[in-house]
């Protein structure tokens, strides 16, 4: 069984990160820190059944060094990519350094799209060989993953969960401890069984049944306002209470959104998270 689980969200804002270069809006000059927020992503951290040190990371925006230094990460032994948008991939670059103190290569996942644009815009890491120069690149070993087909890593299983970003099928994860036989374990540990849908507009029917029993939900609410590729807040919260998970965490915000003014309004069980929160 593993051990020491802690799940953090280590950004929560949207592409442009809280505070917005060039805005002087209440929310991008807010002193409250819970609205200052970096791209999303987030991270598990825990001990494998023989005790070794896990971390998992859930996306790699760009501002995952600055994340990781407030954080202390230290090592990363897998990436779930979602999607391939630039605020959820751009950190790649930096992960060579876990390499480094590891010396070992980094495993990403994603479905084919995602990994197929990865090594369009990491030629570099994906390619060495093509470099003018000798350089230190990260060192990644791509698998690929498809909705419904469920995995194991380090003794958690994990589904990806097909969702919609607009017209753009992306992956959300419902995460869980393991059995013996690859099924879930019973009694799950501390926020799981969890499920991280960022970056979501609608969920097809397909996904639906795996997203009930959930103890902790991660979902996306961007603004008040209609947008064609986020929940609003008003959608984010009927998928919630129609999903039903005894906590409900929401992330990727916009600087539409002040926290000491939104949260309180939010119905029971449901929180707007902030950068660093411990689930």
């Amino acid at each position: 069984m593993i051990g020491d689980l802690e799940v953090v969200l280590c950004g929560t804002g949207t592409s442009s990160g809280i505070p917005i270069i060039g805005c002087r809006c209440a929310v991008c000059t807010s002193e409250d820190w819970r609205d200052r927020r970096t791209r999303c992503g987030a991270c598990l951290r825990f001990r494998d059944a023989e005790g070794h040190p896990r971390m998992i990371l859930l996306d790699c925006p760009p501002d995952h060094r600055e994340q990781a230094l407030q954080l202390g990460l230290d090592r990363c032994d897998a990436i779930l990519f979602t999607h391939s948008h630039v605020d959820h991939v751009f950190g790649l670059d930096d992960v060579r350094r876990y390499n480094a103190v590891q010396k070992s290569p980094i495993e990403i996942l994603g479905d084919r799209g995602t990994l197929e644009e990865l090594e369009r815009m990491f030629r570099h890491v994906f390619r060495p060989h093509e470099n003018v120069n000798v350089s230190f690149v990260a060192s990644l070993l791509a698998t690929e993953v498809r909705p419904g087909e469920a995995f194991e890593r380090f003794g958690l299983r994990i589904e990806p969960l097909p969702l919609l970003h607009g017209r753009l099928p992306i992956l959300g994860y419902r995460i869980e401890v393991a059995g013996d036989d690859g099924d879930p374990a019973g009694g799950q540990p501390g926020p799981f069984p969890l499920a991280y849908c960022t970056d979501v507009s609608a969920i097809p029917p397909e996904a639906w049944p795996r997203l009930t029993g959930l103890r902790t939900l991660v979902l996306d609410m961007l603004r008040p306002r209609q947008h064609p590729t986020h929940f609003t807040v008003d959608q984010a919260i009927e998928t919630a209470e129609r999903i039903g998970a005894s906590r409900t965490w929401f992330l990727h915000m916009s600087h539409e959104i002040r926290h000491a003014e939104v949260d309180p309004t939010l119905p029971p069980g449901m929180r707007l998270a902030w950068d660093g929160i411990r689930l």
